[in-house]
Order: structure tokens, then C-alpha cells, then sequence
């Protein structure tokens, strides 16, 4: 079950997060949510895959705020990784990073 508490065992700042949701646990909680289903982890994978770093970058820098905003550090460091990358053009290491990111989460999935 997705709970502050699960979130916090994998790594998220909850308490940041939360903060910026007004302490709303019902809210912070939904966007969560939303975050893990967003469309954009396809987007970057799709995009790595056909070599198009501009495209990549674009979704990864999308994931990156969302993800930042709420605090989910074990998903927001290798996007994070992969934007700065992807920003300089660059794609060696984007699939062992995009790797990372979907083991992630998977984890968090599992908690739902």
C-alpha cells in the first residue's frame, strides 16, 4: 500500500515532499501517484532507444521537476543524471542510468 511511511523506507523525502503539498498527506500522496504513472518514463525510454537525445532530454528534464518536486529521491537522482547527460548531447551511459531509474520505479509501483 502506497503510504508516506513505504515511501520513506525507499528512500523519498517525505517531509520535504509533504511540505510542499501544505502538509496534505491525501494530496501529496495522489501526486505521487500520478507521478509513477506519467507518461514520460516511456517518452525517455522510447526516445534513448531511437537515439534521440533531444527528445530524451526534453521527457527527462519533465520527470526530473515532477519527480524533484516531490522529493522521490531514489527516482529523481537518475533522472536527474540523465538530464544533465542528455544536455551536454551526450548518451553513453543513458542506458545503464535509464536502468536504474526503471528498477526504481518498479519499487515504487510495488508499493500500490
Amino acid at each position: 500500500m502506497l503510504t508516506i511511511q513505504a515511501l520513506a523506507n525507499l528512500g523519498a523525502d517525505t517531509r520535504e515532499g509533504l511540505g510542499r503539498c501544505l502538509n496534505n498527506e491525501a494530496f501529496y500522496l495522489r501526486l505521487v501517484n500520478m507521478a509513477l504513472d506519467d507518461g514520460g518514463y516511456d517518452k525517455l525510454e522510447s526516445a534513448l532507444n531511437a537515439g534521440d537525445a533531444q527528445s530524451a532530454f526534453e521527457a527527462a528534464h519533465a520527470l526530473k521537476g515532477v519527480l524533484g518536486n516531490l522529493s522521490l529521491t531514489p527516482l529523481y537522482t537518475p533522472v536527474a543524471e540523465l538530464t544533465e547527460l542528455l544536455r551536454q548531447g551526450k548518451t553513453e551511459g543513458s542506458l545503464e542510468l535509464l536502468g536504474q531509474l526503471k528498477a526504481a520505479l518498479s519499487e515504487f509501483r510495488a508499493l500500490r
